[in-house]
């Protein structure tokens, strides 16, 4: 298989995640999303991905984008160890809380918005930081008191099952944590992503242990 991925994107991070959880051998496709303009819109990548977005996962003859469907794909494929619950309502569940993250917050922080947000609307660095953290700080605060209201999390956010909401969550919260997010209202989730972290499968897919990482 291979990862068109670029080391901070969190939506590849999850895929990563996935891959190593699955025990996937897979090979990484830096694509830069700064250099050059950005390598997502060069003739090449947008015949791979139309959309001009990271993730793309290569399987044979395969091209999935989109990092949950990949994630599900993969789930598919590669049943154990399982990322969804057995339990119709509980796979209900953890698909929320994953979509809370990749369909509500994620994209108001993306790079393309906050590219626009300078480039064409001419707000200032401060303010397009600002805008971040807002979106940021209120919903993973709203997040994490649905986490707390259920009472269903343990060591990650489904007892001690990792599930694709902890995928979710833990490149969330790295990169509220780069952008100097407050977190004191979101202690729940940012446990889950600490203990997540112990895990080798989230080790090797954090930013840092890429190898386009800066």
């Amino acid at each position: 298989m291979k990862l068109f991925s670029y080391f901070r994107s969190s939506a590849a991070f999850r895929v990563r995640i996935a891959l190593n959880l699955k025990g996937v051998p897979y090979e990484v496709v830096p694509i830069h999303l700064l250099k050059s303009g950005g390598e997502q819109f060069s003739e090449h990548y947008v015949s791979t991905n139309p959309l001009s977005l990271i993730p793309v996962l290569e399987d044979g003859n395969q091209v999935l984008f989109q990092s949950m469907a990949i994630i599900e794909y993969l789930e598919e494929r590669y049943p154990e160890p399982a990322l969804l619950p057995s339990d119709p309502a509980a796979r209900a569940y953890v698909r929320a809380v994953a979509q809370t993250i990749a369909c509500d917050i994620h994209p108001l922080n993306n790079l393309r918005v906050l590219r626009y947000l300078v480039r064409e609307l001419h707000v200032s660095d401060q303010d397009k930081d600002a805008w971040y953290r807002h979106w940021v700080e209120m919903g993973l605060a709203q997040l994490d008191r649905i986490l707390v209201s259920r009472g269903l999390s343990g060591r990650y956010t489904l007892g001690d099952q990792v599930t694709i909401a902890d995928l979710a969550i833990v490149p969330q919260i790295f990169n509220a944590r780069r952008f100097g997010c407050d977190l004191t209202s979101a202690r729940t989730l940012t446990a889950i992503c600490d203990r997540c972290m112990e895990l080798d499968a989230f080790v090797r897919a954090e930013p840092s242990a890429q190898p386009d990482a800066e």
